[in-house]
This record gives C-alpha cells, structure tokens and sequence, in this order.
C-alpha cells in the first residue's frame, strides 16, 4: 500500500531545539509515525518528554549549546550508543535577534550565523558521515523560512541565516545524494508560538498578518508534522534539495 512507505516504524530521528513549538511539533508527528526520537536543546524539554512518552515511543534527551561546535561529537556518539543509529536529522535550533540594520551589532550578527546556519552545517555533515557508515542512506530536513524568500525588516542576521538555510539544502543535496541521503527543506509561515506571541498580541498588526495569509489563520506547530513526516519518510525518496513552504499561502498572495 502507498501509506507503507510513510511510516517511520524503527527509525531514530534526531531534533533539534523541539522542547516547544515547531520544533516539538515535528517531533511529535515523527513520532507518531514510529520514529524513537533524539531531542537536543538547551533547556529540559519537560513538556516534549510527556507527549512523545504518550505516543509510546523512546525519547533520549540530550542537553547542548549549538552556538558553537563542541557538543557534535557527542550529540552523535549518545544516539547511536542508545539506540544503535540515526536515519532522520531535523535541524530546527535557531534564534533571531532585532534591531535596524543601520545599528545591528556584531554580536547579534555572530550568535545568529553561529546557532542558525554555522551548526546546521558541522551537525549536517556528522550526521551524514553517520548515515555513510550505517550504509542504508538517511533524511536531513532543514527548517528555514519565509525570510529564505523574501527580505524582511530589521533581522539582517536571520535573513542571511534563512537565506543560507536555502542555499545549503541544495549544496548538501548535490554532494550526498549519491550516498542515498535526502537533504531538504522545510519554511514555515507565521506560525503560534512563543516567538509570535507579540504579534498576535498585537491587534493591528495580526490583522494585517491574517489579511496577507489565504488560510486565513496563523499555523500550528502540527501543520509541519505532515510534511516533516513526508520528508523523512520513503515516500519523499526522489526529493533532493527542494524547500516546501508551509505558510497558508502566504508567498503565493
């Protein structure tokens, strides 16, 4: 049956940042789908813990910094250790910093590149050699956004993140799809998290937001489930280098 090649039975996927919002969403729906999944952040995902144990499947929390390289190693040595391998990588971690252009400072420039695009990259490139040892392939999917398209207003570091999040997607599918792994990307929309909370707050400015978005609702973390399980899964085997928008429509307006 076509349903057979999304189901995840077996498989380790590897989460970054998912102790709330999208990144927890995602690791929920692989879940789901019957993945045991490996959550790195910073803080006890205490919440993410509860909802994957509900699902019955194993969750190994890992605690790391990825602002800056150190942890990698052992990110990658714990999860194989605890559940023999890694099939999935979802780099969700990311933080964004605001202000003008004309005063945005060194430091928000550097921990931006450093969290969004930098270790992206270094954990991308372990968990694929991880991938070329184990012999069997294996899925990274990248969270960019909807600044990878378009420019935005004073948060020049996440949009040239973003942006990178794009170009590397590609770069990392030409150079290992050849070792059967699918490297893609996922860019969602104005989606209800912690992080939009102002926003939404804000009556004029939701206004304006809901106005642009042809669904007519701001996402949920669950509206990337599907797609984060359709990456990952067997059914997206001939997908290399794309970046699905998940955005109620809103870059087709």
């Amino acid at each position: 049956m076509i349903l057979d090649s999304f189901k995840l039975d077996g498989k380790v996927a590897l989460v970054t940042g998912c102790d709330t919002g999208l990144g927890q969403g995602m690791a929920l729906g692989l879940a789901k789908a019957g993945c045991d999944i490996v959550g790195v952040n910073i803080v006890e995902p205490t919440e993410t813990i509860e909802k994957i144990a509900e699902t019955g499947r194993k969750f190994i929390d890992i605690r790391a910094n990825l602002m800056k390289l150190d942890d990698i190693p052992s990110i990658i040595e714990r999860a194989v250790s605890e559940l023999g391998r890694i099939d999935i990588l979802v780099n969700n971690a990311g933080i964004i910093r605001r202000a003008d252009a004309i005063e945005f400072s060194e430091q928000d420039w550097d921990d931006v590149m450093n969290i969004n695009i930098k270790s992206l990259f270094f954990l991308s490139q372990a968990v694929a050699k991880q991938f070329i040892s184990q012999g069997e392939g294996g899925k990274i999917i990248n969270v960019a956004s909807m600044l990878s398209y378009q420019g935005g207003i004073r948060v020049p570091s996440y949009t040239a993140s973003k942006s990178g999040v794009m170009g590397i997607t590609r770069l990392m599918a030409n150079e290992w799809a050849k070792h059967n792994i699918n490297v893609n990307a996922i860019a969602p929309g104005y989606m209800a998290t912690n992080n939009t909370q102002a926003l939404r707050a804000d009556e004029s400015r939701n206004k304006e937001i809901l106005d642009r978005i042809p669904a007519g609702r701001w996402g949920d973390p669950s509206d990337l489930a599907g797609p984060c399980v359709f990456l990952s899964s067997s059914a997206s085997d001939y997908i290399n280098g794309y970046t699905i928008a998940v955005d109620g429509g809103w870059l087709a307006r």
